[in-house]
């Protein structure tokens, strides 16, 4: 199994915007722990909500798959049992239903705005040369909807040379609270010519084909199609002008491979990062940062992080290169003295280190370039102050960036036991994309943190 064929899961995990299509077979990567990928997905899908068209979406690939834990673009959790065929996750996935966030159209105008949610549940795999069958149990936790759904699904592969075809088809059991937040009226909502309605429970059907395309050594080529059938309730409802809800995915992925002999070898270290940064004035973006044009932090409002990160190495002189491959969790505190209460920010990512410069031999350089997925709290002060002032809203996940430099303290002082121990400096970056990614809030904009490091492997 490789990674692109995790992609595709994660890919069918991509809800419809009125259902989520059942992911098919979660476990893909079996037996190759430490595999990771990164991707983008784009997708093009009419909207359930009268009068609002269709839309395309960008979905970022954050891809992940250890022994215990995964991580599948917007899900993630832990496997419980993982043998025989058998699979039990528990996991929390963000669920991205909801309206329009860049614009209401005629029929949805004075409504209160149905936001995304985040689901806790229960998943069960079972596996045979036949197919998979699946089934998910979720729930609101976070009182969006308060709503639970269950979905049960049947998919089966077939493979021909860089090949992978996955037919796939699920129902989804969902309960009168989902239901009745996104499609229903409220009497409060309610006007001439949109009536008070709530759906209640029904069963929506989804049917999809997708497939992935070996490229190269490492890239995939994702694609697919898939209809939702809603039902008959959630279609009378007046709010929404489809019943039946067509796809097309589109997308690659960047498959980094398996390396559980890096992770599981003994004596591999483990690096430990701790940072502190101060945020940048609006308008100092990444791009000003790396090209030198912006150094100087917020004096008006200033907020800082400090943060720690533990990373793991993946593979060593990647391709043949003087480049090292890790793989980061950080836990953030940000203090926004006292412009909003302080909150935790979690981020996942993987990072290329490269060292190839010629005096690298004499006091070793690294510069780092890091990409994955920042889960906050709460979004930091300076998101949202920057993002009240253009009437644009905030999102608690974000994409992770993290370019850093950095020099062996060992090299410059002449202490050997100081060799693998770096100094730098970097930056820290949520942001959304260009604001067309509903996993991302469609936020436009972010954060950007200049920071300190001292990092020692042990």
């Amino acid at each position: 199994m490789n990674c692109a064929v995790l992609a595709l899961a994660s890919l069918l995990a991509l809800p419809a915007s009125a259902d989520d299509s059942l992911e098919p077979l979660a476990d893909l990567l079996q037996g190759q722990q430490g595999n990771a990928g990164l991707g983008l997905v784009t997708r093009m899908e009419p909207s359930p909500y009268r009068d609002a068209g269709s839309r395309g979406d960008i979905v970022p690939l954050y891809l992940y798959e250890g022994e215990r834990f995964f991580l599948h673009a917007n899900r993630g959790g832990l496997k419980l049992i993982n043998s025989g065929g058998h699979r039990v996750d528990v996991f929390a996935a963000q669920r991205l239903e909801g309206f329009p966030t860049d614009w209401h159209p005629a029929s949805l105008a004075g409504m209160h705005m149905r936001s995304t949610g985040l689901d806790a549940g229960l998943s069960y795999h079972y596996t045979q040369p036949w197919g998979t069958v699946q089934a998910d149990l979720q729930r609101d936790v976070t009182s969006t909807s308060s709503g639970s759904e269950l979905r049960l699904g049947y998919s089966y592969d077939w493979r021909s040379g860089p090949w992978t075809l996955r037919p796939s088809l699920s129902l989804s059991w969902r309960d009168a609270r989902l239901n009745n937040y996104y499609y229903g009226v409220r009497p409060s909502e309610a006007t001439a010519e949109r009536p008070t309605y709530a759906p209640g429970g029904g069963v929506n059907t989804s049917l999809g084909l997708y497939g992935t395309y070996d490229y190269s050594t490492h890239w995939r080529l994702l694609g697919g199609v898939s209809a939702t059938v809603l039902n008959r309730q959630i279609a009378d409802s007046p709010i929404v002008q489809k019943r039946v809800l067509p796809s097309v995915y589109v997308g690659a992925v960047y498959d980094f491979g398996g390396h559980e002999h890096e992770w599981a070898e003994p004596g591999s270290p483990i690096s430990f990062k701790l940072l502190y940064g101060k945020a940048t004035d609006d308008g100092c973006h990444l791009i000003k940062i790396l090209t030198a044009q912006c150094l100087s932090t917020a004096s008006v409002n200033p907020t800082s992080i400090t943060s720690l990160q533990v990373g793991k190495l993946f593979e060593k002189n990647f391709n043949g290169w003087p480049v090292d491959l890790m793989g980061y969790v950080g836990l953030t505190h940000h203090d926004d003295h006292g412009l909003q209460a302080n909150g935790l920010q979690l981020d996942l990512f993987m990072k290329l280190f490269y060292s190839g410069f010629s005096w690298s031999d004499r006091v070793k350089t690294r510069f780092g370039f890091g990409a994955g997925v920042s889960v906050a709290r709460r979004a930091p002060y300076i998101e949202v102050s920057s993002q009240a002032i253009l009437g644009r809203p905030t999102s608690h996940v974000l994409q992770y960036l993290e370019p850093t430099l950095d020099v062996s303290l060992g090299d410059l002082i002449g202490v050997r036991s100081l060799k693998e121990t770096y100094i730098g400096l970097g930056v820290a970056h949520r942001s959304g994309i260009v604001g067309v990614s509903r996993m991302l809030g469609n936020v436009n904009g972010g954060s950007n943190y200049i920071y300190t490091y001292v990092e020692k492997a042990l």
